[in-house]
């Protein structure tokens, strides 16, 4: 069976009332890959926004395996320390990344996000030899569209993400760069300038869908007929 650990920050771990993108892939693979699988992760927990905490929420489908690496105000800074552990304990064979917003809005600068880009992908190899890894880049953002120093540093690390990868290449332990959504739209694809809605959690989904599935010949691409639905 094929271990799926979704890793990211408030767009990945998502809030009560959201379904997030995690469950959009769910729900796409589970019809198209022709093959078991299931997500694993050490949380399973949703943020609550009444509470500002990680909260458990029912799904309505609860055959959703609701496993992850996700925090609301985290990023690759919080979670390379966390991997290698999270890897080995939950025997994790693909991670599916969404990170860096956080971390250059509050933590670390471009460089400095690269070098944690670079343990993040070592203490996986290090938990299981043979883990695949697809990350993608810093998505559009309210932020980025007000702030021009920080959309200069998403600039950059987006750039730098492309040599980190480049880099890290290992035949037997494979990294993908996974494009962001081509018409990812923050008017249109967020409920507040930052977090999907029902439309973005698509096009988040299909990102990693499309590149897995050409890339790797893993399971299909993921076109919504409807993506708000």
């Amino acid at each position: 069976m094929l271990r799926i650990m979704p890793v990211g920050d408030s767009m990945t771990i998502g809030s009560a009332g959201e379904h997030t993108w995690r469950y959009r892939m769910w729900q796409h693979l589970r019809d198209t890959l022709g093959a078991p699988f299931t997500f694993v992760g050490p949380r399973e927990t949703l943020h609550d926004p009444a509470t500002g905490l990680a909260s458990s929420h029912e799904y309505a489908e609860p055959a959703f395996p609701r496993a992850h690496l996700a925090g609301w105000g985290e990023g690759w800074t919080h979670m390379a320390p966390l991997v290698g552990e999270a890897v080995r304990t939950h025997r994790a064979d693909l991670l599916l990344v969404s990170l860096g917003l956080i971390d250059l809005g509050f933590y670390t600068n471009a460089d400095q996000t690269q070098e944690n880009v670079t343990r993040f992908v070592r203490e996986v190899r290090a938990a299981n030899s043979r883990a695949s890894i697809a990350v993608m880049p810093v998505i559009p953002n309210v932020r980025a569209q007000d702030d021009a120093d920080f959309a200069a540093q998403v600039t950059r690390f987006n750039t730098l993400l492309v040599g980190t990868l480049d880099a890290l290449a290992d035949p037997q332990a494979r990294l993908l760069l996974v494009p962001p959504p081509p018409d990812y739209d923050i008017a249109l694809d967020t409920y507040d300038g930052t977090h999907p809605n029902a439309r973005g959690e698509h096009a988040v989904a299909s990102a990693f869908a499309g590149s897995l599935a050409r890339e790797w010949n893993l399971g299909e691409p993921y076109v919504p007929a409807v993506r708000g639905a």
